[in-house]
């Protein structure tokens, strides 16, 4: 890297993560090799197993902020975007993703191209098969590929299979992303109503729109257990209902239809397989159906309270 190492803020979003944390935190130092200026900023989302102590217990540097109640992994985000410097890189990670050695400055290499605005690492499960966290720009042509087809859909789907490293994609899962330095003070918060699912895909929109690129760090390596959703009826649903407000805000309200019946139809036809999942989201997409191709959330995941406060923003 020829010019000067930008700091970086690592923003962490944290809900309930206390399993999480000692084995993220431990990864860090090796995580962070080679980056000489670093900061650790943790949004806690009214945890009630002990998160935010356990931040201060082990990371007695870090900075912890309390959001006030779980209002999603979006607030979060801007909670800690509000500490950060134009002239600071940001990381955004989950609590469930562990750094390989030398990630951070493997992020920064790629992220020193002025036509880079998000770096996305390769990323692996548990298990070591890697985790295709990498996507095509969402149309309802897509969509209804992945409803109908599933991991079947293969080039005609959002989708880009793991495999060989790729310079540009349209946008990457928001586990693990850094934005380059200036892009977030350029780009503005992240859409806090979302609530979950959906924000990353809006946010990595909006920078390409501004003229950058997300492209991938073939060298930086993490971690990343997720999976929460697949087993989660309201995770399902939110996730789900995100895909229609996406479409009806970037695409039309005839995408965003076509969009929500096609979900509709792959819900219905999947009830066998999973019932409490894909009944809920079946149920959340006929409920909300009005409010959906209008572009508004409905974030079946939140609490009442919560939704009412989001649907204000």
């Amino acid at each position: 890297m020829s010019q000067p190492i930008p700091g970086v803020l690592l923003a962490v979003v944290t809900y309930n993560s206390a399993a999480d944390l000692p084995d993220f935190l431990d990864a860090l130092p090796a995580a962070l090799a080679g980056v000489p200026e670093w900061r650790l900023v943790v949004a806690d989302n009214a945890s009630s197993d002990g998160s935010p102590e356990l931040v201060a217990e082990l990371a007695p540097k870090a900075t912890v902020l309390h959001t006030g109640g779980n209002l999603g992994y979006a607030a979060g985000i801007n909670a800690c975007l509000e500490l950060a410097t134009p002239e600071e890189a940001v990381l955004v990670l989950n609590p469930d993703v562990r750094l390989e050695s030398g990630a951070v400055r493997e992020l920064l290499e790629v992220c020193a191209d002025p036509a880079v605005g998000i770096a996305a690492p390769l990323v692996r499960r548990p298990d070591g098969a890697p985790e295709a966290t990498l996507r095509r720009r969402p149309t309802a042509r897509r969509v209804l590929a992945e409803a109908l087809l599933g991991a079947r859909a293969g080039s005609l789907g959002e989708q880009l299979p793991p495999g060989p490293a790729r310079e540009r994609v349209d946008w990457a899962n928001g586990a693990a992303l850094m934005i380059a330095p200036g892009v977030a003070h350029r780009v503005g918060r992240w859409r806090e109503e979302l609530f979950l699912y959906s924000e990353e895909t809006d946010y990595c929109r909006r920078v390409t729109d501004a003229g950058w690129q997300v492209r991938q760090a073939p060298r930086a390596h993490a971690l990343h257990r997720g999976g929460e959703y697949g087993v989660s009826p309201a995770l399902w649903a939110q996730l789900v209902t995100n895909k229609v407000v996406h479409l009806a805000t970037w695409e039309s309200r005839a995408a965003a239809a076509a969009g929500w019946l096609a979900l509709v139809l792959s819900q219905a036809l999947r009830l066998p397989l999973r019932r409490g999942t894909h009944l809920r989201a079946l149920r959340e997409l006929l409920r909300g159906r009005a409010r959906l191709l209008a572009g508004l959330p409905t974030n079946p995941a939140a609490t009442a309270e919560v939704r009412a406060q989001l649907a204000g923003r």
